[in-house]
C-alpha cells in the first residue's frame, strides 16, 4: 500500500496484487473480535484507495507461484509478467506443524477470521442459557494462547467484556463461571517489552481477573479439549490461537533464500540476494545490520519504512541517481490491557497506566488512513468510554451462498 500510494503518478505502471479486495488494519483486530469495532471501521477498499491513479491496477486474485527466470506472477486469475517484483505478503499463523491447532482453534490474522472469533464468542453465550451441566464448563472457558501484544489486548478485552457488558445482555447467567485463561510459553508476557512493562501487564490482567499461566507449552487440542505439556487440561471449545506467525511464503522462491521463521534475505535496499528486480519488505524480509543482527522485528512500522525506502529508491532510479540503504530506529512498542491500563516503551522512557492508554488510542487513530474510519472509530471508543458498553453484538453467520462463493474465489 505504502509503495502504491508513493510511486502513483510515476512513470512506473503498479499492478498490486491481492487475495482480497480490501486492505486491513490487523492491529484492532481484536476489537472486531469481541464486537467493539465493525470490520468496516478498520477496512479499506483498494479501489477505492487508489482511485484516480491511473498507473495503478488493482487485481483480485492468489498468488500461486513467482518465477523469477520467467519474471511472471502466476495467480489463479492469470499470469502477469513484471520487470520489477516486490512481495509484501506478511504474515501467517505458525501452528508448529500441528494441525488439530489449525483444525480446531481461531486464529486472527483476518478480519473474516476475527469476525469467526466474535461469532463463536456470542454464540457460546447463547448456547450457554440451555447447555447441560456437564457442557458449561467447555461452554464457558476462553484460551488464549500466545502472550505477545495480540494474546494480552484480547484478554484484557475478554475480561473487560466479562465485567461489564455480558451481565446486561444476559441477567439471568452467572459469569462468575466464565474462565479467561492466557497461556504463554516463556516466563513473561510481552516478551519483547521491558521489564517493568511486562510486569505491569501482568498486574493489569490478574487484577482483571485473567487466569496466566507462564512457562506453559499446549501440547494438543481436539476442539474440546486442551491438554498442556505438563499433562494438565483444560476443558474449552474455545481455543484463541495468537502464539505464531510465518512468513507467507509464496512458492517459487528459491529456497536458499529463505531462513528461519519463513523469512526471505534481503540486502539493505531490501533485494533478494542474488535478484536484483525481486524485493521483499515487512513481516517476509530478514536483514540483518548492526543494530538488528537477527533481522528486524515483525512490526508494522518497520514495514512502512522499508516501503517509504523502497519508493524513494525506485525513484531515484528513474532520475539515476544512487539508492539508499535502509535503516531503522526503533519508535517504541506498546499494548493496551483495557480501560485506562496500558504499557508504552520508548526508547528514552517506560510508562503505564492512564496517559500510556491514551498515548496508544492517539498513535493508533492516527494510522488509520481515512477520516471517516478515524471518526468512526473514535464515536465508537467514546461511546465504549463513557457507557462502558457497545452496540456491535451482531451474530452474522455466512450463508451456504456466501460459502459457495468464497470458495469458488478461494477464500475459505
Amino acid at each position: 500500500m505504502q509503495i502504491a500510494r508513493r510511486l502513483s503518478n510515476t512513470p512506473y505502471e503498479i499492478t498490486l496484487i491481492d487475495q482480497y479486495n480490501f486492505h486491513q488494519f490487523q492491529p484492532l483486530f481484536y476489537q472486531v473480535a469481541t464486537g467493539r469495532l465493525e470490520p468496516s471501521a478498520i477496512s479499506f477498499p483498494l479501489r477505492k484507495v487508489f482511485q484516480g491513479k491511473s498507473n495503478i491496477h488493482v487485481r483480485i486474485a492468489k498468488v500461486n507461484q513467482v518465477d523469477t527466470t520467467q519474471q511472471e506472477v502466476r495467480t489463479d486469475e492469470g499470469i502477469f509478467k513484471y520487470d520489477y517484483l516486490i512481495l509484501a505478503t506478511g504474515c501467517a499463523n505458525n501452528f508448529f506443524g500441528n494441525n488439530n491447532f489449525e483444525q480446531h482453534s481461531f486464529p486472527m490474522k483476518s478480519v473474516t477470521e476475527a469476525m469467526a472469533l466474535r461469532n463463536r464468542l456470542l454464540l457460546n453465550y447463547e448456547d450457554a442459557l440451555s447447555a447441560p451441566p456437564e457442557e458449561l464448563e467447555e461452554i464457558m472457558n476462553i484460551v488464549v494462547v500466545g502472550g505477545g501484544p495480540t494474546g494480552v489486548e484480547l484478554a484484557g478485552s475478554l475480561a473487560e467484556m466479562k465485567k461489564y457488558i455480558l451481565p446486561k445482555d444476559y441477567p439471568d447467567m452467572d459469569f462468575s463461571r466464565l474462565k479467561i485463561f492466557l497461556i504463554e510459553g516463556m516466563q513473561h508476557t510481552l516478551q519483547n517489552m521491558s521489564d517493568a512493562s511486562q510486569k505491569k501487564s501482568q498486574e493489569y490482567l490478574e487484577k482483571m481477573g485473567v487466569n496466566i499461566w507462564l512457562n506453559t507449552i499446549v501440547q494438543d487440542y481436539d476442539g474440546k479439549t486442551i491438554t498442556l505439556k505438563d499433562g494438565r487440561t483444560i476443558k474449552t471449545r474455545n481455543m484463541i490461537w495468537t502464539a505464531g506467525v510465518t512468513g507467507a511464503m509464496p512458492a517459487g522462491v528459491p529456497t536458499d533464500r529463505v531462513v528461519k521463521g519463513n523469512r526471505i534475505k534481503v540486502d539493505s535496499y531490501n533485494r533478494i540476494k542474488g535478484l536484483n528486480n525481486v524485493f521483499a519488505i515487512g513481516d517476509i524480509a530478514y536483514m540483518e545490520t548492526k543494530d538488528f543482527p537477527r533481522g528486524h522485528p515483525q512490526l508494522a512500522n518497520v514495514a512502512i519504512n522499508q516501503a517509504k525506502n523502497l519508493a524513494n529508491n525506485m525513484k531515484r532510479q528513474l532520475a539515476n541517481k544512487s539508492l539508499a540503504q535502509f535503516q531503522y530506529k526503533n519508535p517504541g512498542t506498546m499494548a493496551t490491557i483495557g480501560k485506562h491500563k496500558a504499557v508504552v516503551d520508548l526508547p528514552f522512557i517506560s510508562f503505564q497506566g492512564r496517559l500510556a492508554w491514551l498515548t496508544w488510542m492517539f498513535l493508533h487513530l492516527m494510522l488509520i488512513l481515512s477520516v471517516k474510519n478515524k471518526l468512526i472509530i473514535f464515536i465508537e471508543w467514546a461511546i465504549s468510554y463513557f457507557t462502558n458498553d457497545t452496540t456491535l453484538r451482531l451474530i452474522l453467520l455466512p450463508t451456504r451462498k456466501q460459502i459457495e462463493l468464497a470458495q469458488e474465489h478461494h477464500e475459505l
